[in-house]
């Protein structure tokens, strides 16, 4: 059924005119004269039942997006070794076609600054893959490096690396996603210079933090290191329940003032795990963690020692 759309009215009969989307017409209403027969076509590149097809296929979306340094509204020319009609190209307009892309490559690409914006987009792009990142920390780190190249603050000669995983960082801290910097570094770089670029990395977010100022970022609770460790070693939901009642209850400053959050998690964890009777290894925390095994028994009898917990179970009715 086609779609009509009520726009003026006909010059014959003052009846209104109506457009006909199906059939791209602008028909009276009255006398059913075509008024014109060349109506532009404001609807999708191809007719599909699917949501995600009609947003892929529209012809104009008006979506940019800061992970490309021309904001993502340029064009490409396609590989393909067939035209619109399905016909094959020959291989002389083939080479000529794969000579404009070539040069359009590096028109779109000019100055040394673009050619570093390039890089380092397209860097973080990839390190929000390689970390499972979700896309608004891509587009925040990409308007934090942006935001530096604004103000002229100097990034030339400073390593794409590690001024990737600096920028990545601080969008995680401004999204309140839970990672460090050595976790970024484990995905990014051999295991070799992880220590080396962490180092250089850990500079860069210093600088950054001064050089932007005082952003305005959420405070990453207990529960978020809880349920990170929980998800990494997939463990079950009534332990990390049990874990999160039991932090919301006994979290104090003598617990967590200059200890690292992610020891105080893993004992929150461990504890809840004993209390259920859940099988769930101190070795397997701390490998996910990142600490080691003592610390994670030092903060238990910490835990234990400050609060007393008592545990209630329910009482199970006898069969019949």
């Amino acid at each position: 059924m086609s779609t009509i759309e009520i726009q003026s009215c006909c010059t014959e009969c003052k009846s209104p005119v109506i457009d006909d989307i199906h059939n791209g017409e602008r028909i009276c209403s009255g006398c059913g004269i075509v008024v014109d027969e060349q109506m532009a076509d404001m609807g999708p590149e191809t007719k599909t039942s699917n949501l995600e097809d009609k947003m892929r296929l529209a012809r104009a979306s008006g979506q940019t997006t800061l992970a490309q340094h021309d904001m993502g509204i340029a064009t490409d020319i396609s590989i393909s070794s067939t035209d619109f009609s399905g016909k094959k190209i020959p291989s002389t307009v083939s080479n000529q076609m794969q000579n404009l892309r070539k040069w359009q490559q590096r028109v779109r690409v000019t100055s040394p600054r673009e050619r570093r914006l390039t890089n380092v987009l397209g860097k973080i792009s990839e390190t929000c893959v390689s970390c499972s990142l979700p896309k608004n920390v891509v587009e925040t780190a990409s308007m934090i490096y942006r935001s530096l190249d604004g103000k002229n603050i100097e990034v030339k000669g400073k390593s794409v690396v590690s001024i990737t995983i600096a920028v990545v960082y601080m969008a995680c801290k401004q999204c309140g996603i839970v990672r460090s910097l050595d976790e970024i570094c484990k995905n990014v770089c051999a295991p070799k210079d992880v220590k080396a670029k962490t180092k250089l990395a850990a500079k860069y977010y210093r600088n950054l933090v001064l050089e932007i100022g005082n952003v305005v970022t959420p405070v990453v609770t207990m529960d978020k290191y809880i349920s990170k460790i929980a998800n990494l070693t997939k463990t079950d939901v009534r332990v990390e329940r049990l874990a999160l009642e039991i932090a919301a209850k006994t979290e104090t400053k003598n617990i967590t003032d200059g200890k690292a959050p992610n020891g105080i998690a893993s004992a929150y964890l461990y504890v809840s795990s004993v209390l259920l009777g859940q099988n769930v290894l101190q070795r397997d925390v701390s490998t996910v963690s990142g600490i080691t095994e003592v610390t994670i028994r030092n903060r238990v009898k910490e835990i234990l020692s400050t609060h007393k917990m008592t545990l209630t179970l329910r009482p199970i009715l006898a069969k019949k």
